[in-house]
């Protein structure tokens, strides 16, 4: 295949097959055909888009990253090249993503991210005069033709979280709910002299009420993150960092809540009954499933989000050559 794209005659060969690698995002083969023919980055498909255009189009990061292999100078040129319809490279990142992309990607508001910073990436690479140009078929901005084409994602993404944040309120405020009343009705009662704990100086009576507490705490501040959520303006900008951060904080409060709550159940379990082994045992086993179902089902949701709030970006601006 190298050797046929070094031959200067063969563009209308090689262009369809690259422009299609690019869609299915086989970032090898793009990589191998750009380093025998550089000069490719330059043509166009029948929008007058060029490669990298049509990697923003596909929402192919990987692909995106091999502009940052040319120097300043070449990609702001690449940026600032006009398709048919006057769309520059930001424009293109103002569109609506494949749907194919979006559906890889779990919850409204996290593909809204994902496509603010796809728009961030790009205007990276535009002079700030090319933010404020418009396009020829509706005279638009970027920002504008942003804003028109994820008008109803912006409503997914609020009408996710805030269904989300409910479902999750209601637990935590259970949560705070049980652990306040069990912090003043501790397992054994107390004495009816001092009117102290009868358990007080049993370590697994401190382990009940250190877990209650934090649970308490957990709970509770998990409770106003959701709340937070709830009270949003749910501008574009907020699913950019300061909603996802607020879910990331209220999921995980909510996960330690869960898991200390079901501490001081086996705590104060075990203080109780803790000569019925037999019966011990298997509860606090059955006390660890709760966790174990958050863990499965919401974890990787909240790594997704972490890693997509906190990561590195979407493109590796180092990108090395895989030929």
């Amino acid at each position: 295949m190298c050797d046929v794209t070094k031959h200067r005659s063969s563009p209308d060969f090689v262009l369809p097959a690259i422009f299609r690698a690019i869609e299915r995002g086989m970032f090898e083969f793009t990589d191998t055909v750009l380093q025998a023919r550089p000069d490719l980055m330059w043509f166009s498909n029948q929008k007058d888009r060029n490669l990298f255009h049509f990697a923003i189009e596909c929402r192919q990061e990987k692909i995106y990253s091999l502009i940052y292999r040319l120097n300043k100078r070449k990609r702001i040129m690449i940026g600032h090249k006009a398709d048919k319809s006057g769309n520059c490279a930001l424009h293109v990142a103002g569109m609506l993503s494949p749907l194919a992309k979006l559906d890889n990607i779990s919850g409204a508001a996290l593909q809204m991210q994902r496509e603010l910073q796809w728009f961030q990436e790009v205007e990276t690479i535009v002079l700030p005069r090319i933010k404020e140009s418009p396009n020829y078929n509706d005279g638009m901005m970027p920002c504008e033709l942003f804003t028109r084409s994820h008008k109803e994602l912006v409503k997914e993404g609020e009408r996710w979280m805030k269904e989300s944040a409910t479902s999750c309120t209601v637990v935590g405020a259970l949560i705070i709910t049980m652990m306040f009343a069990a912090a003043f009705t501790v397992p054994g009662g107390n004495n009816g002299e001092t009117g102290f704990p009868i358990f007080l100086h049993k370590k697994l009576f401190m382990a009940f009420m250190v877990s209650d507490a934090i649970s308490l705490f957990s709970s509770t501040t998990s409770v106003l993150m959701f709340l937070g959520i709830l009270t949003s303006r749910y501008a574009e900008d907020d699913f950019l960092k300061s909603l996802p951060t607020k879910m990331i904080i209220g999921l995980s409060t909510l996960f330690i809540s869960i898991a200390t709550m079901m501490v001081a159940f086996s705590s104060a379990l075990f203080i109780m009954i803790h000569e019925q082994s037999w019966i011990v045992i298997p509860m606090i086993f059955l006390a660890s499933v709760p966790v174990t179902l958050f863990i499965w089902m919401q974890f990787p949701l909240l790594v997704e989000m972490y890693i997509s709030t906190y990561g590195g970006g979407i493109v590796d601006k180092k990108v090395k050559s895989r030929a």
